[in-house]
């Protein structure tokens, strides 16, 4: 018995320590351009990142704003490609997920239950491109429950550090947390012919950097 068990606390110990993640996606040519280095890196996701293969997978996507916090809950995911002038092909380009309707009603619960009194279902919604693009690189068969949910821009950074606090018991239920978007971003300000970094951006950076290294 003992041969038997050791094994399943070593993945459940491995799961706590490897379960939430930010992917800074960058643009969404990322789901075409061989080019970029964040392609591969997404691609070795399962072989160098993640072995463990998550039962369902939750993605806050900063691709979904509402007023009030929403799931998406839907029992097949369609592809939303929210983005304009990009090559067709990109258009193409379906993540046709399983939805995970058992994870947002569990979402929505533990929500409720840390004192936020709105939470709303959506039932038409698929993936947008926060959570599909890199998931099409990272789970490519497409055949892992995904469910979003939404931020609230109007609110605060501690608002959405309180939300993952209430989310923290999906950890020890198989589920793979997934935070998407993108460290520093201003379309207004991109220069595409500049290779010279914006001050604010690399000071974001650099605090960015020190505080997760110093586990601030």
């Amino acid at each position: 018995m003992m041969r038997q068990r050791i094994p399943v606390i070593a993945a459940k110990s491995r799961l706590s320590v490897m379960d939430t993640f930010f992917i800074s996606h960058g643009s969404p040519t990322l789901s075409i351009d061989e080019s970029l280095p964040a392609r591969g890196f997404l691609q070795a996701w399962q072989a160098k990142v993640f072995s463990q293969r998550p039962n369902s997978i939750l993605v806050i996507s900063a691709h979904w704003d509402t007023d009030f916090p929403s799931v998406n809950v839907v029992q097949r995911n369609d592809t939303i490609h929210d983005f304009y002038g990009f090559p067709k092909q990109m258009y193409d380009l379906k993540y046709p997920a399983p939805g995970a309707p058992e994870l947002a009603k569990r979402v929505k619960d533990l929500l409720k239950a840390s004192g936020i009194k709105h939470v709303n279902e959506d039932r038409k919604r698929g993936l947008d491109h926060g959570a599909w693009v890199p998931l099409m690189l990272m789970y490519p068969e497409a055949d892992i429950p995904v469910c979003q949910l939404s931020v609230q821009m109007h609110h605060t950074g501690t608002y959405h550090y309180n939300i993952g606090k209430a989310l923290a018991p999906l950890k020890e239920e198989g589920v793979l947390i997934i935070g998407s978007g993108s460290a520093t971003h201003n379309l207004r300000a991109l220069q595409f012919e500049s290779s010279s970094i914006s001050s604010w951006a690399l000071e974001f950076d650099n605090w960015l950097k020190d505080a997760l290294l110093e586990g601030r």
